[in-house]
């Protein structure tokens, strides 16, 4: 495998584990705003538990691929990128005083919880892998 295309699986790597990121988020989300999660059909938490094996897989191996070769760029963005996340904090505190009652915080917190450490743990392999140079 030459360097390019080892770059080039990386990087659509990292934007496929963006996307399955976003899917999985959906199922905290929508069982957060549910008032019972005993109405969804057996097959939602099924597809909740795969998607988010998938999801902690792809990171994995993301991470595997890009080891410890963090750009100088990479970490520039993810400082970036921390400290816009930091204000999602604050975010979810406006949201528990505004609509706290509304939401069922035991079915969603945990699901947010750990899908924020994935998200923060693996920034800095995903920015190198998007941001790699292709090289001939």
């Amino acid at each position: 495998m030459t360097a390019m295309h080892a770059t080039l699986q990386t990087r659509r790597l990292a934007i496929a584990t963006a996307i399955v990121f976003g899917i999985s988020t959906a199922f905290p989300v929508v069982a957060g705003l549910a008032t019972s999660t005993a109405a969804f059909p057996k097959w939602w938490g099924y597809a909740d538990v795969l998607i988010a094996f998938v999801l902690a897989t792809m990171a994995i191996v993301l991470s595997a691929r890009v080891g410890r070769s963090i750009t100088e760029d990479a970490e520039t963005a993810t400082y970036r990128a921390y400290r816009l996340l930091t204000h999602g904090i604050l975010v979810l505190l406006v949201v528990f005083f505004l609509a706290g009652d509304r939401i069922t915080w035991s079915s969603c917190l945990i699901g947010f919880a750990w899908r924020a450490w994935l998200l923060l743990y693996t920034l800095p392999a995903w920015f190198t892998a998007v941001l790699l140079r292709r090289t001939g």
